[in-house]
């Protein structure tokens, strides 16, 4: 027996059948990928080609029109010329799908005439209940059942991180850099212009969903501010909600409008919704990336206390600076984890935290320093950093402290800097879910 949808956002992440309006054969086309993309990871639904002009698309039966598919569609991936687009949903709603997603570009951030279209988008689906996400969209996936209605270059590895972005562009570029750091999600959504499913439907939708860890979220502007402080604020006890905003400056503003047709609003009045609803702003594109990993493959942190192993004293201060200027504190070990310290190490260890372990530790001194370290408890997180000096083994090192990693309570990073000489104990590090980073601060 199927499983009832109690959300109204199911249909975009568990639907039964999907209708591609627009599939086509054409080599690098839209059409053509979207439709390849569900049908090459099978995510337990039916899928309809929809194109007046072909028999079939890609091996599939396709039908002319909505109205001659075998079935009503849960969901319709729309894909066709702007103008076509309020027509498709008329016919969607007459169908009774529960869902449209409207990868079309050509409505509001084109100027009045998209707006007005766009109205009339919004105003089809309003009157059978139907929602929609976008236009101007890469679509949505869900890695965890296998659905990737985009026309992206593969589905996203399955994780527990959901990303939530305006900039279609921006989630291919993360879709490529988490295959090479093995970071997965459990939702992965282009929102487009937003006409109808916004922040805060998504946050509510994502806050009920126990594959669901934590949300990042890429975000140009904040149509229903309303709507996004309020589900930020109950989602946030629970789960971390990050968040890049774009448009700081008014250059910037501008360039957004451009892209979505919406206005960024006042900086400062979203700065402090952001600190109101428990939301964490970042300010780079590197940082959210560095959130994501962060999340995706270790233990949410309990609190701002780090401890910082390191086999050379340079890149510690230059850690201790970075944390304490952000907001962390160094974990202040207990005198019992400094004395079992001093029975391992060296007479010139740092005595302290930073833990130096000094440059000529091997890694059996490296692993057991980190196991000491790691019990106190006054931690909130450990970061081990290695310089690969004439005595050092990274890769050995590396694999001590993957077996440390495994099942620990508290989050573990390391920064192994070099270049090929640390090569190969950083992909063990990224192979066992600990986030690596080039340098330390």
């Amino acid at each position: 027996m199927d499983r009832p949808r109690l959300r109204p956002l199911d249909v975009f992440f568990e639907p039964k059948s999907v209708a591609v309006v627009g599939a086509t054969d054409k080599e690098g086309s839209v059409g053509r990928t979207v439709l390849a993309n569900l049908v090459a990871t099978p995510f337990g639904g039916a899928v309809f080609p929809v194109n007046p002009k072909r028999d079939n698309v890609l091996g599939i039966k396709a039908y002319p029109r909505i109205a001659d598919l075998p079935e009503p569609p849960d969901l319709a991936v729309i894909v066709t010329p702007a103008p076509t687009v309020p027509g498709l949903i008329a016919e969607c709603v007459a169908a009774g799908a529960a869902g449209a997603i409207v990868i079309s570009a050509g409505f509001k951030e084109l100027g009045a005439e998209g707006a007005a279209l766009e109205a009339r988008v919004l105003a089809e689906a309003k009157r059978g209940h139907l929602r929609v996400v976008g236009p101007n969209c890469l679509g949505v996936m869900s890695p965890p059942s296998g659905f990737n209605a985009t026309f992206a270059s593969g589905i996203a590895r399955p994780g527990s991180v959901a990303f939530l972005s305006q900039s279609g562009a921006l989630c291919t570029a993360v879709l490529d850099w988490s295959r090479r750091v093995k970071v997965g999600f459990s939702a992965f959504v282009s929102v487009g212009s937003m006409a109808d499913v916004g922040w805060g439907d998504l946050i509510d939708h994502l806050g009920d969903d126990p594959r669901t860890q934590s949300i990042v979220m890429y975000i140009e502007s904040l149509v229903d501010a309303r709507g996004f402080v309020s589900a930020a604020r109950e989602v946030a006890l629970t789960k971390p909600i990050i968040v890049i905003k774009a448009g700081r400056t008014s250059a910037a503003a501008k360039a957004a409008a451009s892209h979505t047709g919406a206005l960024a609003g006042s900086d400062e009045v979203l700065d402090a919704a952001f600190d109101r609803c428990g939301v964490l702003r970042v300010d780079s594109i590197e940082e959210l990336f560095d959130m994501a990993e962060l999340l995706g493959k270790q233990p949410r942190p309990k609190g701002p206390r780090l401890t910082i192993l390191t086999n050379a004293g340079g890149p510690g201060v230059l850690a201790t600076d970075a944390l304490i200027r952000s907001g962390g504190v160094l974990a202040e070990l207990a005198p019992a984890t400094i004395a079992e310290l001093g029975t391992v190490l060296p007479p010139t260890w740092s005595h302290g935290n930073p833990v130096d372990v000094l440059g000529d530790a091997e890694p059996a001194r490296y692993a057991k320093a980190l196991e000491i370290a790691g019990r106190d408890p006054g931690n909130d997180g450990l970061l081990v950093i290695l310089t690969p000096q004439a005595m050092t083994d990274p890769t050995r090192t590396a694999e001590e402290l993957v077996k440390s990693a495994q099942g620990a309570a508290t989050p573990g990073l390391a920064s192994w800097r070099g270049g090929p000489e640390v090569a190969a104990g950083e992909a063990a590090l990224n192979a066992a879910d600990v986030p690596t980073f080039p340098f330390p601060d």
